[in-house]
């Protein structure tokens, strides 16, 4: 009898988070009101919003500096590249979604919660199926932000995935050396 296959700790842990960061998205409350018009809310707002910017940023230098000091250690890594993947999306879609509700003439397309996540996975994705697009310039500023980032989470993602392939690829070779006088099978 055939012992059913058992799923890794990884791929839980990285579900798990992906459902919780949409259980926290859907149910998350963003319908306070505040005067976002005078002065003090713009700024801030406007000082939220950096102060996210600049934590999001250091997340990722921290995941780096991980890379950088074990680089043959690509399980965690991409692990935790997942869970800030998960996180950063969830707040770019909170954050698309809340503007579209104070600002509707920033986006066209975005309406509901659905749509303020489908948007920030495109974007993610680097798709771009334009059927909802930014139109004004604060949502157009926080896209291009969102973009650099996925620039440098999915390059970090490839060095990974590349270092990690690199190194069993010399740890084979390593192992097992080819000598002289074994045939040229490369032709």
């Amino acid at each position: 009898m055939k012992r059913p296959r058992r799923v890794p700790g990884h791929m839980m842990r990285n579900g798990a988070a992906a459902l919780c960061a949409l259980l926290f998205y859907y149910s998350v409350p963003v319908g306070w009101v505040f005067d976002i018009d005078a002065w003090p809310g713009r700024a801030v707002g406007v000082c939220m919003f950096l102060a996210g910017v600049i934590g999001l940023g250091w997340l990722v230098w921290r995941r780096v500096e991980t890379f950088l000091r074990a680089p043959t250690a690509a399980g965690g890594r991409v692990d935790g590249l997942l869970l800030i993947v998960c996180v950063v999306g969830t707040v770019f879609a909170l954050f698309y979604f809340r503007l579209q509700q104070l600002y509707p003439d920033q986006f066209v397309g975005l309406e509901t919660r659905t749509d303020a996540l489908y948007y920030t996975l495109v974007t993610l994705g680097t798709v771009g199926f334009g059927d909802v697009h930014a139109v004004g310039q604060v949502a157009r500023i926080v896209t291009m932000v969102q973009i650099v980032f996925d620039l440098v989470v999915l390059g970090t993602l490839l060095t990974i995935i590349t270092s990690s392939v690199t190194s069993r690829i010399h740890a084979a070779l390593a192992a097992n050396p080819v000598s002289g006088d074994a045939p040229d099978t490369t032709r």
